[in-house]
């Protein structure tokens, strides 16, 4: 009897142990590798023109932290809200929401709207509209971008006028010495499926220049721009940052960068993603 009492009561104990484990939805890092809070996060930020906010685009905890910053950097600042969600001939559009022309039906049926948009976009849109702040649709529409992945930025010229309103300033070229053109370049090297990989590159590269130069052309001097990408697009201040730095040498870019991993302990590999990095599980939910 005394046995079993004692192998119950180490069965308890171990039970215990399994639900006395805290499960942690993220953790934030500064550049060094220090772990920091969201307090912490938001203040490093504040001296920042543009602070390009990298995501997961199916990550339920990002976006809710994409909505929490909006949420904190709205005391005391002029802010301007633009995202890779929606594209540039989607502006009119948008304006016409945020200003109560139209519905959000009319928002979602007419403009190129992501699966995800009702849980993870949506909330950023409205806070944009009860805040009466712009949000800029940078992206470049994605049948010039796909033209270009398979034909080459020569492609671009062969657009009409009306088309070319929807272009930023032609011609471009791709950074040279983005490591993340690079990395694409490397990853793509074995999957190219028969596709030019410098295309594919190029077209990459126009994305992250139209979005630079829509952010260029959507902010005066004393607002903070703050803008939502796939992290990929962003990460090492590489992409959209490299462009707006070209382009401004005295610009202040701050960049958050997000992963997934299955340990939220900082790694090494992640030096250099970001002024800020946002770590998640790799088994967080995804909404789509």
């Amino acid at each position: 009897m005394k046995k079993l009492g004692f192998v119950l009561v180490i069965i308890f104990l171990g039970f215990n142990v399994v639900q006395g484990q805290e499960l942690e939805s993220y953790r934030i890092y500064d550049s060094k590798g220090k772990q920091v809070d969201f307090g912490s996060m938001n203040a490093g930020l504040e001296k920042a023109d543009v602070i390009l906010f990298g995501e997961m685009h199916d990550n339920p905890i990002i976006h809710w932290l994409q909505l929490e910053m909006c949420k904190a950097r709205i005391d005391g600042n002029e802010l301007v809200l633009g995202a890779e969600w929606f594209e540039s001939d989607n502006q009119v559009v948008m304006d016409e929401y945020l200003a109560g022309v139209i519905t959000h039906d009319h928002l979602k049926k007419e403009a190129k709207v992501w699966p995800n948009y009702k849980t993870d976009y949506s909330p950023i849109i409205d806070f944009a509209k009860t805040n009466n702040l712009d949000f800029i649709a940078t992206n470049i529409p994605r049948r010039y971008a796909s033209l270009v992945s398979k034909q080459g930025p020569n492609a671009l010229d062969s657009l009409g006028q009306d088309s070319k309103v929807l272009l930023p300033a032609l011609p471009y070229s791709v950074t040279k010495d983005d490591e993340g053109y690079e990395r694409m370049r490397s990853m793509m090297g074995a999957h190219g499926h028969g596709m030019n990989i410098d295309y594919l590159i190029a077209a990459q590269a126009l994305k992250d220049y139209t979005m630079a130069q829509n952010i260029l052309s959507n902010r005066t001097k004393k607002q903070q721009f703050i803008h939502f990408n796939g992290t990929f697009h962003s990460q090492g201040h590489d992409g959209i940052a490299n462009y707006l730095m070209a382009a401004d040498k005295k610009m202040k870019v701050s960049v958050i960068a997000t992963v997934e991993a299955d340990a939220l302990d900082w790694n090494e590999e992640w030096n250099g993603y970001g002024d800020f990095l946002i770590v998640t599980p790799a088994s967080m939910t995804k909404t789509h």
